[in-house]
C-alpha cells in the first residue's frame, strides 16, 4: 500500500490512477493525516445490453417488477375533458393565436 500527499497526487494523478486500476490502494494524506483512499473500483458499470439481462434476472427472482409497455401508437392513459364549455376553449385558443 502506497501513501501520497495531496500536492504530489495532484501533480501525478494519472500515474496513481493507473496504479489503482491495477489493483493497488493508495492512501492520500493531508498534513500527515490520511484523509482518503484511492483504489480499484469495487464494481464495474453495466453495459447497456447487460442491464436488460440483469433486470430480467431480478424479475425472475421476484425482486422487481418489469414495466409493461402498451402497444405502439396506443395511449396508456385516457384523455379527460377540461370541463369547460367548448365556446370558452375556442375563445381561449383564438386569443392565443392572435398573440403570434
Amino acid at each position: 500500500m502506497k501513501s501520497v500527499g495531496i500536492r504530489q497526487l495532484k501533480a501525478r494523478l494519472s500515474e496513481y490512477v493507473r496504479l489503482a486500476r491495477r489493483g493497488e490502494t493508495i492512501l492520500v494524506s493531508d498534513r500527515d493525516e490520511v484523509v482518503a483512499e484511492l483504489g480499484p473500483a469495487r464494481h464495474q458499470p453495466l453495459a447497456p445490453d447487460s442491464l436488460g439481462a440483469l433486470l430480467d434476472r431480478l424479475a425472475r427472482q421476484g425482486q422487481i417488477t418489469r414495466a409493461v409497455r402498451s402497444k405502439p401508437g396506443r395511449r396508456s392513459w385516457a384523455p379527460r375533458p377540461l370541463g369547460l364549455p367548448s365556446e370558452s376553449v375556442d375563445r381561449l385558443l383564438d386569443e392565443l393565436r392572435e398573440d403570434r
